[in-house]
C-alpha cells in the first residue's frame, strides 16, 4: 500500500505542476466570461483585398460572395480574389460568372490551403491588383460573413494602426444539422469566447484560426510562406517570433460550415493534430529562445510563453505520464504484498477519478456557452442542447486519441473536406433575429 501510494503522490505532484503550467487559461476564461472589448469607431474605411482558397466549392463559394456584396461597407473598397486549385468542378467558372476576380492553380503536389493562397498572392502582385489595397481578409469559401463584419474588422485595423492582425467571432451556419456540427459548434464558441477573448481583453496575442482573419498588405510583400497542414499555426508563431500582436473583434461575426460526419471530422481533426506537432517541431526551439531573450519585447512575454503552451503535444503529455503511472503502479506486487490485480484497480480508481472530474468541467464550459452566446447560437433546440453538453467532453476527450494516431501517421496529405450546406446569409439573419 505504502508503494502505491507514494507513486500516486509522485504522478500527482507532476500532473500539478503541468496544469500549473496550463493555468493562465483560467485567467483567459475568467476575462472572456466577465468582460468585453470593443474598438472606437474607425474615421477611415480602408480598402481590402479578400482572398479565398476553394477547392470543389462550386455549392457553396456564390454565398459567400453574396454575403460579402450585401455587407453594409463601401463595395469599391473591397476587391475579392478567388484561387480555384486542384478543381474537379465547376468552382471556377461559377467565380467567373460572379464577376470575382479569379484565378485557377492545379499542381498535384501542392494541394494543402496555403500552396493555394501562395499562388494567389504571386498572381495578385504580378498582375499589378494590389494597388490602393492596405489589407487582406482571408476567409474559405464556405464561409458567410455579417452585414457589419467589415466594419467591426476595419474598427479594430484602424485601432491598432494597421499593425496587428485582426481575427473574427467564428460561428456556424449549420450548427443545427446534427450532432457533429453541434460539438463543432461549441468547440469554436468556445475558443472565441474563453480564449481569444480572453486574451484579447488582458492584452495578450490571441491567434489565428484557419479563417476569417484581417492581416496588414506587408505580412506578404515577400509572398506567402505558409504551405504546411496548418499554416494558421504557422503564421501565428511567426508573428510572436516577430514581435507583432494578433488582435481577437468579438463583434465580426463570421459563419462557417462545419463537418457533419464521424468519418470527415476524424480526418479533419488528425490533419490538425498533425499540423500542430509540425509547428511543434519547427517552431518550438525559436519561441523558447525569444522568451529567455532579454532583449525581446517584455509585453510579448507572456504571449510567447502562451503559444509556446498551445503548439505543446499537451494530450500526449498526459498520455505519456498516465501510461507511466500504469506502469509503474503494476510493478507494486514486486515491492509489496499486494496482488496485480489490486495494483490495476488502484490505477483504474485513479483514472476513472480523473475522468470524471474531467468530464464535469466539460458540462460547465458548454453550459457557459449555450448560455452565454445564447443570442448568436441558431436553430438548436432545447433537448439537443441538452444532449450536445452530455456529448461534448467525449468529444475533447478523443483529442488523445487523435494525437496519438497523429504521432504515428506518416504521409498525411491534405484532403478536400466536403462543404454543401447553401445556406444564404438572410437564411441566417431570419434564424437569428
Amino acid at each position: 500500500m505504502a508503494y502505491i501510494s507514494t507513486v500516486n503522490t509522485i504522478f500527482s505532484i507532476i500532473f500539478t505542476i503541468t496544469g500549473l503550467f496550463y493555468a493562465h487559461f483560467v485567467i483567459f476564461a475568467i476575462a472572456g466570461l466577465f468582460f468585453k472589448k470593443k474598438f472606437k469607431k474607425a474615421k477611415v474605411q480602408h480598402t481590402y483585398g479578400i482572398v479565398v482558397a476553394a477547392r470543389n466549392e462550386e455549392k457553396v463559394i456564390g454565398n459567400l460572395v453574396k454575403s460579402i456584396r450585401s455587407a453594409n461597407y463601401p463595395q469599391e473598397k473591397l476587391k475579392i480574389f478567388v484561387i480555384a486549385h486542384n478543381c474537379t468542378d465547376n468552382t471556377y467558372q461559377v467565380c467567373k460568372d460572379l464577376g470575382v476576380n479569379v484565378f485557377e492553380y492545379n499542381n498535384e503536389n501542392e494541394k494543402t490551403k496555403g500552396y493555394a493562397l501562395k499562388y494567389l498572392f504571386e498572381q495578385i502582385k504580378q498582375n499589378g491588383l494590389d494597388e490602393g489595397i492596405e489589407g487582406y481578409h482571408v476567409f474559405d469559401a464556405d464561409n458567410l460573413v455579417g452585414a457589419e463584419y467589415f466594419n467591426k474588422m476595419n474598427d479594430a485595423f484602424e485601432a491598432t494602426d494597421k499593425q496587428s492582425i485582426i481575427s473574427s467571432f467564428r460561428n456556424s451556419k449549420n450548427f443545427g444539422s446534427n450532432v457533429i456540427s453541434g460539438l463543432y459548434g461549441i468547440y469554436f464558441m468556445l475558443g472565441c469566447k474563453f480564449e481569444m477573448l480572453g486574451r484579447s481583453v488582458v492584452g495578450c496575442s490571441t491567434r489565428v484560426s484557419g479563417t476569417g482573419y484581417l492581416f496588414n498588405k506587408d505580412v506578404v510583400k515577400d509572398g506567402w510562406n505558409y504551405v504546411t497542414l496548418t499554416e494558421d499555426w504557422e503564421l501565428t508563431a511567426d508573428q510572436i517570433l516577430q514581435h507583432h500582436k494578433i488582435v481577437y473583434c468579438d463583434e465580426a461575426e463570421l459563419f462557417d460550415e462545419q463537418p457533419t460526419s464521424f468519418k470527415i471530422m476524424w480526418r479533419q481533426r488528425v490533419r490538425w493534430s498533425k499540423g500542430h506537432l509540425l509547428v511543434c517541431t519547427t517552431r518550438l526551439k525559436d519561441l523558447l529562445k525569444n522568451l529567455f531573450t532579454t532583449n525581446s519585447r517584455k509585453q510579448l512575454k507572456g504571449s510567447t510563453y502562451d503559444y509556446v503552451a498551445n503548439i505543446l503535444p499537451f494530450c500526449l503529455i498526459l498520455t505519456f505520464f498516465t501510461v507511466l503511472q500504469l506502469i509503474v503502479t503494476l510493478f507494486a506486487p514486486a515491492f509489496t504484498n499486494v496482488s496485480f490485480g489490486f495494483a490495476l484497480l488502484s490505477w483504474i480508481k485513479s483514472f476513472g477519478l480523473t475522468c470524471l472530474t474531467a468530464y464535469i468541467g466539460g458540462l460547465i464550459s458548454a453550459i457557459l456557452v449555450f448560455v452565454c452566446e445564447r443570442k448568436r447560437i441558431y436553430n438548436v433546440s432545447f433537448g439537443k442542447k441538452i444532449l450536445l453538453t452530455l456529448i461534448w467532453p467525449l468529444f475533447l476527450g478523443m483529442q488523445f486519441i487523435i494525437d496519438v494516431v497523429a504521432l504515428f501517421q506518416k504521409n498525411l496529405g491534405w484532403k478536400t473536406i466536403p462543404h454543401e450546406d447553401n445556406t444564404a446569409i438572410e437564411d441566417l439573419t431570419k434564424k437569428t433575429k
